[in-house]
C-alpha cells in the first residue's frame, strides 16, 4: 500500500515539475485578463463538474473572502452552487445548458469565465465557453489531456492553462495549484506584494 501512494507523490511532483515548465506565461496571461477585468468593474464566473465544480467554487470563494491577506471582496461568482437553478435547467432544458443560461442572464461584456475540464469535453462547460462569447466576456479555461472540444472554441483573446497530463486525479491537482497561483497573483496586482 505504501509503494502505491509513493508512487501517487511522485505522479504528481512529475506533472507538477512539467507543468511549472510549460504553464507560467499562460498563468501570467490568465491573471492579467482577470485584473483587467475587475479593475473594469467587472466580475469572474466559474464553471465545472465532479471535482472541477469543487475547483470552481474554491476559486470563487478565495475571491470573495479572502486568499492569504486581508482585503476587500472581489465580484466573483460559481455557477455550480444552485441547486435550484441548476435541476430546474437540467430538468426543463438539459444538463448541457446549466451554466450557458445563468451566463446569459449574469455575465457582461469583460467579465471573465473560468472553465474548467480536465477533459475539455464537458458538453456544459463546452456551451458555457459559447455563451460567454455570444456575451462578450473573455474565457480562461482549464484543461488537461489534448484539450479537447473547448480548446477549439477559444479565441486570440482568451487564454488556455492545458496541465501536460492524461490522468484526471494529476490534472485536477495542478488545477487548484493554477487557482491559488491566480489569487496570489490577483491579491499583488490589486493590493500590492506583501
Amino acid at each position: 500500500m505504501q509503494d502505491r501512494i509513493i508512487s501517487h507523490f511522485g505522479a504528481s511532483i512529475e506533472t507538477k515539475t512539467l507543468s511549472a515548465e510549460e504553464l507560467p506565461p499562460y498563468i501570467e496571461q490568465a491573471a492579467q485578463l482577470m485584473v483587467e477585468a475587475l479593475l473594469q468593474g467587472g466580475k469572474i464566473l466559474s464553471c465545472g463538474n465532479g471535482g472541477s465544480a469543487g475547483d470552481s467554487q474554491h476559486f470563487s470563494s478565495e475571491l470573495l473572502n479572502r486568499f492569504e491577506r486581508e482585503r476587500p471582496s472581489l465580484p466573483a461568482i460559481a455557477l455550480t452552487t444552485d441547486t435550484s437553478t441548476l435541476t430546474s435547467i437540467a430538468n426543463d432544458y438539459s444538463y448541457n445548458e446549466v451554466f450557458s443560461k445563468q451566463i446569459r442572464a449574469l455575465g457582461n461584456p469583460g467579465d471573465v469565465l473560468l472553465a474548467i475540464s480536465t477533459s475539455g469535453n464537458s458538453a456544459n462547460v463546452v456551451q458555457a465557453i459559447q455563451a460567454a462569447h455570444e456575451r462578450e466576456m473573455i474565457v480562461v479555461a482549464l484543461s488537461g489531456k489534448d484539450g479537447g472540444h473547448m480548446s477549439s472554441l477559444l479565441t486570440g483573446a482568451d487564454v488556455e492553462i492545458r496541465v501536460p497530463a492524461d490522468v484526471t486525479a494529476r490534472i485536477q491537482e495542478v488545477h487548484l495549484l493554477v487557482i491559488h497561483c491566480l489569487c496570489d497573483l490577483i491579491d499583488c496586482a490589486l493590493f500590492g506584494e506583501d
